[in-house]
């Protein structure tokens, strides 16, 4: 497979090097979110070289020496790196036989650990060739040792041990600690500043006011903390309410201003009204993760360092020069773990947050951790969503002909995209935001992503509606659109599975001719056993499945629910496809998460706002799955060595939306099409 990231950074040489003390150096452009890749990375490394993996070492992304890969994003660090560093890995070792072969003459044995042999006893190891070696991409790929086998994570004792630092714990010499001011409202704009109070303060250093972003610097965190306390008393702002009805959510979002883009069109739809019709909606999601964004930023004269846990050091960067005019090599920008997150969180937002502090106090390192209030009000959010779908069935019951109209916000606000300035405290100074963009339909889109349904129809026409207002700042979050299409065409082909007399599972295999989807359907249905258990008298199942993107892993999930007074899930059955299986144990991890990470949005999850500001800023307000509703969960993986590996990190969210919803629509006999499937939205779509 030709790596996208290979053809942007060529150089053999800055992916991997030999290091010291016999260890061997990877550098990616990748980043560890906690979702176990660099362990992946480091198997194919281990492979391709010959070397024991305790020899690996995966070098921290940054901007600094490590490839530019752009983002950690959309399921691609295997598909794009592991590609990468397979074929740079093949260069080493064959550049280590050629250089052994040059020393030794013939009858060398073959690597191993990384050292070639003799039959004299001489050795020749990667460490002694020298630093100019000619490294040329070609060379034959390793035979699988390593790659499909589930070895433990690199990074797992660092953390059980605590040896692993994360960036919340980072201090740095004369580090300081900032906190910025959040208003009181979206509109909110700042009229005064009365700063007299919190200069007195013991300990504060600095007051920082650039346009609406203000905020305190001070010699510990606590103080920091209780001075934006004190600095909130002292501003004055002018607020008019903005947001629209959180209860009309979805009738917002049809009516407002929009772009209208044809994603996917075949074929006339019929004259007469459609077989089915039913629509779909999602309200707005945080990340919500356990930690909070944090970032460390340093000025020296013209020079900026930051560490963050960003998921991508290089538009960072870019952004952070644009921001403040200076030139993008005068910044480093390195990776450090903190909050994991599938998305884009606040993690970039807090390092602009230190940059903007820092450049008060040039020369000092200032530490910023957001508050839980900040993490949840603040961060981009998922875009709220609305799906509806029409159908035309034929004589036997086929789809004939499917309209999906898609409606939302754009999913890309990331630094590097055209036309926001995409940090928050630059979103402070500037005046209101036009919406986040969407990737297109090639790269896998955005609010389109998977709303061209997986099954063969005849006629089709997919139609995105990108609003042109952000009432609340959106951006990526895990699977994009997918979560919401793949509901909503899950739960209809159910509903056309119903009119033609079929059980689910048979009538999904009736249409669909990709013979990996069949497998990973069938193999989920018998996992599962569909068609022999017996759901209670409360109880449903149902079956939910995409090709992530289209072009991505192939997922199938069957769900069990107990819908009573909540809905609860109290199975979960996967089968997945992912081509060659690098690490079995993390295919299972990424794709047991996202399913519970689905549970979460599909059940209980939603942004909740009133018509100033988001007022679910606390646990209480915005309850996330805890550990006694994550039910037992089997997955089966379908191992395909002869094909691509494909990323793991997403796929699962959208079929477990749509298990879960056709197995509530089991129990109540209802197509329930809002999100998230509260006793409220039930009671309302029933």
């Amino acid at each position: 497979m030709t790596s996208p990231s290979l053809a942007a950074n060529p150089d053999p040489t800055a992916w991997i090097s030999p290091g010291p003390a016999g260890t061997i150096v990877v550098r990616s452009g990748k980043v560890e979110l906690g979702q176990g890749v660099l362990t992946a990375l480091a198997q194919i490394v281990a492979d391709g070289m010959r070397v024991r993996l305790d020899r690996v070492r995966m070098a921290p992304a940054s901007t600094d020496g490590s490839p530019d890969e752009g983002y950690t994003a959309g399921s691609l660090s295997v598909q794009h790196s592991g590609a990468a560093l397979r074929v740079v890995a093949a260069a080493w070792y064959t550049a280590l036989g050629d250089a052994a072969e040059t020393a030794f003459g013939t009858g060398m044995s073959d690597v191993e650990d990384g050292t070639i042999t003799a039959d004299d006893g001489r050795t020749f190891s990667y460490w002694d060739l020298p630093p100019d070696v000619p490294l040329e991409i070609g060379g034959p790929a390793a035979t699988p040792e390593m790659v499909g086998t589930s070895v433990g994570r690199l990074d797992i004792p660092g953390r059980v041990f605590g040896s692993r630092r994360y960036l919340q714990d980072v201090r740095l010499p004369g580090q300081l600690f900032g906190r910025m001011l959040r208003p009181p409202g979206r509109s909110a704009r700042l009229v005064a500043v009365d700063d007299g109070q919190v200069r007195a303060l013991p300990g504060v250093v600095e007051v920082v006011w650039d346009g609406d972003a203000v905020g305190v610097i001070a010699q510990r965190e606590d103080i920091a903390v209780r001075a934006v306390d004190v600095l909130a008393d002292g501003c004055t702002w002018k607020q008019e309410p903005s947001l629209p009805d959180q209860y009309d959510l979805a009738n917002y979002l049809r009516s407002a201003p929009s772009d209208e883009t044809v994603q996917a069109e075949r074929g006339d739809p019929p004259a007469g009204p459609p077989s089915v019709e039913a629509t779909f909606s999602r309200p707005y999601l945080a990340h919500a993760s356990i930690g909070t964004s944090c970032a460390i930023a340093r000025w020296d004269t013209d020079r900026l360092a930051v560490w963050t846990h960003s998921q991508g050091v290089y538009p960072l960067r870019g952004e952070l020069a644009r921001w403040f005019g200076i030139d993008a090599d005068h910044i480093t920008v390195t990776h450090v773990e903190g909050a994991g997150c599938y998305g884009h969180n606040g993690a970039d937002d807090a390092a602009g947050d230190a940059a903007l502090l820092a450049a008060a106090v040039p020369g000092r390192p200032v530490h910023v951790v957001w508050s839980r209030q900040d993490e949840l009000g603040w961060a981009p959010y998922g875009p709220a969503m609305a799906v509806t779908v029409r159908v035309t069935v034929d004589d036997q019951g086929r789809p004939a002909h499917w309209t999906q109209e898609i409606w939302s916000n754009g999913h890309s606000n990331r630094p590097g995209s055209a036309g926001n300035p995409p940090l928050l405290a630059a979103l402070r100074q500037a005046d209101d935001p036009v919406a986040s963009s969407d990737p297109p339909l090639a790269r896998g889109g955005g609010s389109a992503r998977n709303g061209v349904p997986g099954y063969p129809v005849p006629g089709l026409r997919v139609v995105s509606h990108r609003l042109r207002t952000m009432p609340l700042r959106t951006s990526a979050m895990r699977s994009l659109g997918a979560h919401l299409n793949v509901y909503a065409i899950e739960s209809v082909i159910d509903e056309l599975a119903e009119t033609a007399g079929a059980d689910p599972v048979a009538y999904r295999l009736r249409l669909l001719d990709d013979p990996r989807g069949r497998a990973v359907i069938e193999a989920a249905a018998e996992a599962a056993g569909w068609g022999t258990a017996k759901a209670g008298p409360d109880g449903g199942r149902g079956i939910g499945y995409a090709r992530y993107k289209n072009m991505g892993a192939y997922c199938a999930v069957v769900a069990d629910v107990e819908v009573t007074s909540r809905i609860t899930v109290t199975r979960l059955t996967l089968a997945v496809d992912v081509g060659l299986v690098v690490n079995p144990d993390g295919v299972r991890n990424q794709m047991e998460g996202g399913a519970v990470q689905a549970l979460s949005w599909t059940t209980m999850e939603q942004v909740r706002f009133d018509a100033r500001d988001v007022t679910s800023r606390t646990w209480e307000d915005y309850p996330i799955a805890r550990f006694a509703d994550v039910p037992p969960m089997e997955t089966v993986i379908l191992n395909r060595p002869d094909q691509p590996s494909l990323g793991a990190g997403e796929g699962s969210l959208g079929p477990t939306a749509a298990a879960i919803g056709n197995a509530v629509r089991a129990a109540l006999g209802v197509t329930i099409g809002d999100l998230p499937l509260t006793a409220e939205n039930l009671m309302r779509d029933r």
